[in-house]
């Protein structure tokens, strides 16, 4: 053969491969990328659940804390747990953080998704219980600032909104692909007026409280973040009351974004996605993931991700999502 044909191959080889237009099918499922985050999520977990911490009696002190200030019905399990983990550290730990990376690969890998979200939606449901106490919500602690309503249960909420299922008609965000408009948009009002609420309870609106909270973060933490959250507790200092007016209000313009014309639906995602952020990196000093004895990233990235899935789709995407196979 000779060497013009061989080139005429190679070249005709390369176009067959990267430079033909793709099918509709074959694109980016948006769907499927954010899946895609939620696995990178579990499978995070896993890797802060295998830490050498977590081998510790101070697993099982940490799982046990979560019943103060919980009815005794809720409180009663989760210290049965706690004690349960502590006398078989090694090999109960072992098997939750092989659990959650099982249902990251899940996710991650296509023919098992409905499966792997489906155990996520039951395991998230137990951690919330028993390794989060409820996060707090029934107990008077719960804050915007240290997760709540809980990190697990919001794992729960995507795997719910992320389920590949479609119901026929063009969705104008992810999030309704699988449920609809009207219950995505429900969902979405009742996490953050919730939020705004927690925000407003006595013991996270008096003088002192979002200040120590957020100095609270420093132990253990890099030099770098320590100092972030000092700076943080002294701008918010004696401002307990104002600092929690003004994240409320934040909260609730959030909530009521999904009700909103697109353009103004943008704004709203953009301002849920900075205030996720700053919750992440002030008032969980990153999931106090950077000093070994954290078991999760905490609310601040599924927040972010549950705002993505809000994110208004191009009619164009919207009707890939509804005629396209489910991912």
């Amino acid at each position: 053969m000779s060497e013009v044909a061989v080139a005429a191959g190679r070249t005709a080889w390369r176009g067959r491969v990267g430079t033909e237009a793709q099918p509709a099918g074959a694109r980016l499922d948006v769907r499927r990328a954010l899946q895609l985050g939620l696995a990178a999520i579990w499978l995070l977990d896993a890797v802060l659940q295998y830490q050498s911490f977590m081998y510790t009696k101070a697993f099982g002190q940490m799982l046990a804390a979560t019943a103060s200030g919980n009815p005794s019905a809720i409180a009663r399990p989760i210290t049965w747990d706690a004690t349960l983990v502590e006398h078989h550290l090694a090999a109960i730990n072992t098997i939750f953080a092989t659990i959650q990376l099982l249902i990251g690969l899940g996710i991650a890998f296509r023919p098992t998704v409905r499966l792997a979200l489906a155990v996520s939606i039951a395991w998230s449901l137990g951690v919330w219980w028993f390794g989060e106490g409820l996060g707090g919500v029934l107990s008077g602690a719960a804050s915007p600032l240290n997760g709540a309503p809980g990190a697990v249960i919001i794992y729960a909420l995507l795997a719910v909104l992320l389920w590949p299922a479609d119901r026929g008609i063009a969705a104008p965000f992810t999030a309704a692909r699988a449920v609809g408009v009207h219950v995505a948009r429900g969902l979405w009002l009742v996490l953050w007026l919730s939020l705004a609420y927690f925000t407003l309870t006595p013991g996270n609106r008096a003088p002192q409280a979002i200040s120590g909270m957020i100095a609270g973060m420093e132990s253990g933490n890099p030099g770098w973040l320590a100092a972030l959250d000092r700076s943080a507790a002294s701008l918010v200092s004696g401002q307990g009351l104002a600092a929690s007016i003004v994240l409320a209000v934040a909260l609730v313009l959030i909530a009521v974004g999904g009700y909103l014309p697109s353009r103004a639906t943008e704004v709203t995602l953009v301002l849920a996605i900075v205030v996720a952020l700053v919750i992440w990196v002030f008032g969980e000093a990153f999931g106090t993931i950077m000093t070994g004895g954290g078991t999760d990233p905490n609310s601040g990235p599924p927040l972010v991700l549950l705002a993505l899935c809000y994110w208004p789709l191009k009619s164009t995407d919207g009707l890939k999502a509804a005629e396209g196979k489910a991912a």
